[in-house]
Order: structure tokens, then sequence, then C-alpha cells
């Protein structure tokens, strides 16, 4: 996720429009978005503040809620393929994820799939 704007480029706006400027020319001095600068004043006219606004933060999997019974799953059956899994957990927990969400899941317990030795390719003659 992109970083807000700094604090002092806001209140260099807000000095600007209070200067008498107009809030696009503010924009147009200060290389920003006309659009930007407009809700910047709103924001400031309304609250006071031109403080960024709080990010979303971190997004929880929704994975979480079974992530025993899929450690358990793969500790025993380790040759599951990530689409096998999410059958079985359509089938079980009647819960429907995407590989990848899959796949993101168990890169965070640590867990991967690697091919073992045993199913190896022939070796060139």
């Amino acid at each position: 996720m992109a970083k807000g704007y700094s604090t002092d480029l806001r209140d260099r706006v807000v000095a600007l429009v209070e200067a008498g400027e107009s809030r696009r020319e503010a924009a147009r001095l200060l290389d920003l978005a006309a659009s930007t600068t407009i809700r910047w004043i709103d924001r400031w006219q309304r609250t006071g503040s031109v403080a960024a606004k709080p990010g979303t933060g971190y997004g929880r999997s929704r994975l979480e809620q079974h992530r025993q019974w899929l450690l358990d799953l793969v500790a025993a059956e380790p040759d599951l393929t990530l689409e096998e899994i999410g059958t079985r957990l359509r089938a079980v927990k009647k819960h429907k994820a995407g590989i990848s969400s899959i796949w993101r899941f168990y890169e965070r317990h640590d867990i991967t799939f690697k091919k073992n030795s045993a199913r190896r390719r022939a070796g060139s003659s």
C-alpha cells in the first residue's frame, strides 16, 4: 500500500488556500492533483485536521479459523497438492478458498510443497 502524503505538505496546501490562493492553484503550485487538494481542504474545513487517515492494516486470512485442521491434514498426508487441499477444505469444512490463499497460508507456517527425490524424472541416458 502506498504511503500518504506528509502532514507538512498538507499544511502547506492549507496555508496557501488561507492566504488567498484557490484550491486548484495551490495544487498547481505544489504539483498535486486538484482533486487531492480539494479533498484535503474539505476535510480541514469539516474536522480541522488534514492528517492522513489511518491505513486499513493487515488483513487476516480466513483460513486461520481452520489452522489446526489444515496443519494436521498436511502432517498426515504430506504429498497432497494445493488443489486437493482446496477440495477437502470445501468438502469437510464447507469453506471455499483459492489456491493462492492456501499456498500463502502454508507459506506463513513454513510448510513447503517441494517434490521429493522419489518423484524425480529419470536422468538423461
